[in-house]
């Protein structure tokens, strides 16, 4: 299982706007000049997460983008689900289970209870890491 590019880069791009939550906004050519992305490809990343309340922006000559909440208050989770949507490791718990079942075994299915376990733990994971956290640590030390 591989995260998209978006996501790499959107976790990037918050965490420098983190770093300068106090700073103002930033302009998405700072941040697309720092991180080394590519400035169109930020753009819509930035959509999908200022549509997702986590990023609000400020038009004009000293305009930019800043984060929407506290960097403690969003966390890696909250940014994987606003650029990929839920996180289902398999198509069988991707969407919405309140409408027709994507697999017709359902709760016979002897290998979903695994699927299941592997996206409760991956939610866990990106749920327990904050921005405030990624720009407090050293590289690496958020690795338990």
């Amino acid at each position: 299982m591989k995260l998209s590019a978006r996501v790499e880069y959107g976790v990037r791009a918050m965490a420098v706007l983190a770093l300068h939550d106090c700073s103002g906004p930033l302009s998405l050519r700072e941040i697309a000049r720092s991180e080394e992305i590519s400035f169109q490809f930020l753009e819509q990343i930035f959509l999908d997460l200022r549509r997702a309340g986590l990023v609000e922006s400020v038009r004009g000559a000293r305009g930019g983008y800043y984060l929407a909440r506290p960097p403690g208050e969003i966390n890696v989770g909250d940014i994987v689900r606003a650029l990929e949507g839920p996180i289902a490791p398999v198509n069988c718990l991707a969407g919405d289970q309140s409408r027709e079942p994507c697999c017709h075994r359902g709760e016979a299915c002897r290998t979903r209870h695994v699927w299941e376990k592997l996206r409760d733990r991956i939610n866990e994971v990106l749920d327990s890491v904050f921005l405030d956290e990624l720009i407090e640590s050293k590289p690496g030390s958020l690795v338990k």
